[in-house]
């Protein structure tokens, strides 16, 4: 398998030779990684459930998680799951990548469609799987929402979506959802939608493709998948706690492949992440520190805040060269958007000309960076 370097690789192979300045302390605004201490809630239940990991956890896992996302998806969502339609996982990755080769190991010359820029194991997941790869580009030109060719989803087996959108932001109507849902069942391939930054809202809460099925009139969910993760939503992306919903035919079957893959959570873990998804109170303070973070950047960089997610998706002259001055002359590490995408059969990649920078510190971290940013943008 040829395996592309992951963006942090390439970014480090593109500063490694910078001499950078002293001037100011280090700024990196590359990963998605919340720099906030887990709550002291969820670290506690972790310390007094240590005594349960003489015990082998499911695959299927525990009671209580189970019920706790089950729980979290009708309070947040307002749809209703059974256990059938639900399995916990550990975290949302190595769903992301195991899944596709699932379901799509039987098909011969099989076809897989995903966002474009993109959460690079999608792009993992189908050359493991040897499909095809139908980009769906999200540029300026279409808000940043993907474009329905019914020609080419026709031919797919599986498309996978991301919204709230990493890394451009934008978020999607149960209405535009529904849209997708009503296309899955016309020309029966799998749709997922990657949910994981739907509780970093800044206003409104965003819908899930769930709720879409079931406004598409879709109430058993057919071919309709959707994964969560507490990651972002709880500052614990250590605890490696999601989960996999939707189609229960589908996931009847992928839950006896899961037993296999041997990636059941530990039950420390199950149990801490359990109280995680049950409680809303510390979510809401995360939200309100993106908020911040958010009205920050607005003030200095005069972008406009997103919908959703922890990202400004900026647009520069040349993502590359505002990287490498952005660095050396003010110690600030962002990612070019090309890094996140691919060229299109037209030679085009929709990451060029963007930098995705993620306000995932304090409030004083981001003020510092954003001056920072903003003198660098005032001397393109």
């Amino acid at each position: 398998m040829n395996f592309e370097p992951y963006p942090f690789e390439k970014l480090n192979n593109l500063l490694e030779n910078i001499s950078v300045t002293k001037d100011y302390t280090p700024s990196i605004l590359t990963i998605g990684e919340p720099q906030f201490e887990t709550p002291d809630f969820i670290q506690n239940s972790l310390s007094n459930n240590s005594s349960l990991l003489k015990k082998y956890p499911k695959t299927s896992g525990e009671a209580n998680l189970r019920n706790s996302q089950i729980n979290f998806v009708k309070n947040r969502f307002g749809v209703t799951l059974s256990n059938e339609e639900i399995i916990p996982t550990f975290g949302t990755r190595e769903v992301l990548f195991n899944f596709p080769q699932f379901l799509l190991f039987d098909i011969d010359e099989p076809v897989m469609a995903f966002t474009n820029p993109f959460y690079q194991i999608y792009e993992g997941a189908a050359l493991a799987s040897k499909a095809k790869v139908i980009h769906l580009n999200l540029t300026q030109e279409n808000n940043f929402k993907p474009i329905i060719d019914e020609e080419k989803l026709s031919t797919c087996n599986l498309v996978i979506l991301n919204f709230p959108n990493n890394p451009t932001t934008s978020v999607l109507s149960v209405e535009e959802l529904s849209k997708w849902v009503e296309l899955a069942l016309k020309y029966n391939f799998v749709l997922l939608n990657d949910e994981c930054y739907s509780e970093i809202y800044t206003d409104k809460k965003v819908p899930s493709l769930l709720e879409a099925s079931v406004h598409a009139g879709n109430n058993s969910f057919k071919n309709v998948l959707v994964i969560n993760s507490i990651s972002k939503r709880s500052s614990a992306p250590g605890l490696r706690s999601g989960f996999i919903a939707g189609d229960k035919d589908i996931l009847k079957e992928y839950m006896k492949y899961r037993t296999y893959v041997g990636c059941a959570s530990p039950l420390p873990l199950q149990s801490a992440a359990a109280d995680a998804w049950s409680e809303e109170s510390h979510v809401e303070a995360s939200r309100e520190v993106y908020r911040e973070n958010f009205a920050i950047a607005k003030e200095i960089l005069g972008v406009e805040i997103p919908e959703a997610s922890f990202y400004i998706w900026l647009k520069v002259d040349n993502a590359i060269e505002f990287t490498k001055k952005l660095y050396q002359n003010y110690n600030v590490k962002v990612l070019p958007g090309e890094y996140l995408g691919r060229d299109d059969e037209n030679g085009t990649n929709p990451g060029k000309g963007f930098v995705r920078i993620a306000f995932v510190e304090s409030q004083e971290k981001t003020r510092s960076a954003c001056e920072r940013i903003k003198e660098c943008l005032d001397e393109q």
